[in-house]
């Protein structure tokens, strides 16, 4: 039996066939009128057959297309189907949340709280993304990302400006006095940020620092706080990132300003509907409610 093509094509094929457009195709599915043609010649590159007659202003289903449609309208249905039988169904159109863990542990939890009581009946589902290729503008509704807000076809809420300071265990920041002191000390690395220990100690005026000091690499902030709680370094993290974490505290009084920030992110082509137009209002409108002041973060 040959492989299937890959589910993205055939949700294109279903689409275009149902709007015979590329261009409604590509706003249902949220992403361009080019990624659909592109995903269609794809697809019939594998069938080697043609499934559209591309007219100057128009598409129609070529004979094969016809007869292939039915087959693919049965799929999805059993497919739903399928999983509402084994997941169970939602009263209104669930919202997916795509986030890293660390956000979702600290700036989030608090917010979808306090969105659920208000709105119990929405559906939220959030599913978690660790590297940048982790996200994109298919699966998800509303995206939390780190960066510059700069990405191409996507609508952006900023969540505030950023700054980065070193945190650990109260009975290591005792030991502290200032960022010299870090010397012979383990710092914790978190990967995936444009700025780390490096622009932390060079704009605290101790840049030869880092060379004597040991190192602890993780690949996720989740990680690289938990080890500083539990007294195994010095994490470099986000003030944002810091609620829930009592066991942490800041040695220094030392903020370094970051040109990337925390970033509400969801596609600019895709239809909204109406839960998901409403969790983002919810998440822009408290952006700096729930904890993020400045007197949450204790100094060692």
């Amino acid at each position: 039996m040959s492989a299937l093509p890959p589910l993205m094509w055939l949700q294109a094929f279903e689409a275009a066939a149902r709007t015979l457009s590329f261009t409604a195709a590509g706003h249902e599915l949220g992403v361009t009128q080019a990624a659909i043609s592109q995903r269609i010649r794809l697809l019939e590159d594998r069938l080697g057959q043609k499934l559209f007659v591309r007219h100057p202003r128009s598409l129609s289903l070529t004979p094969a297309g016809h007869a292939w449609l039915p087959s693919i309208n049965d799929a999805f249905t059993r497919l739903q189907e399928g999983t509402s039988e084994v997941f169970g169904q939602t009263g209104g159109q669930s919202v997916t949340l795509r986030a890293t863990p660390i956000i979702q542990q600290t700036w989030l939890a608090p917010r979808l709280v306090a969105f659920h009581l208000q709105a119990p009946h929405i559906a939220v589902r959030t599913v978690s993304a660790i590297w940048p290729d982790d996200f994109g503008p298919e699966g998800a509704d509303i995206e939390i990302r780190y960066g510059r807000g700069d990405w191409p076809g996507v609508e952006v809420c900023s969540l505030g400006e950023e700054q980065l300071l070193p945190v650990c265990h109260p009975a290591l920041a005792s030991r502290l006095g200032q960022p010299a002191d870090l010397a012979g000390h383990t710092l914790l690395h978190a990967v995936g940020f444009s700025s780390g220990w490096a622009a932390w100690l060079a704009f605290a005026g101790v840049p030869e620092v880092e060379q004597r000091c040991h190192t602890l690499t993780c690949d996720n902030q989740v990680m690289s706080l938990a080890l500083a709680a539990q007294g195994g370094g010095i994490a470099l993290t986000h003030r944002r990132l810091l609620s829930g974490h009592e066991r942490l505290v800041a040695p220094f009084d030392l903020f370094l300003p970051s040109d990337e920030c925390f970033w509400l992110v969801r596609p600019s082509r895709r239809p909204v509907s109406d839960e998901a137009e409403r969790l983002w209002q919810w998440l822009c409108e408290s952006r700096e409610d729930k904890g993020d002041d400045d007197e949450n973060v204790d100094a060692g």
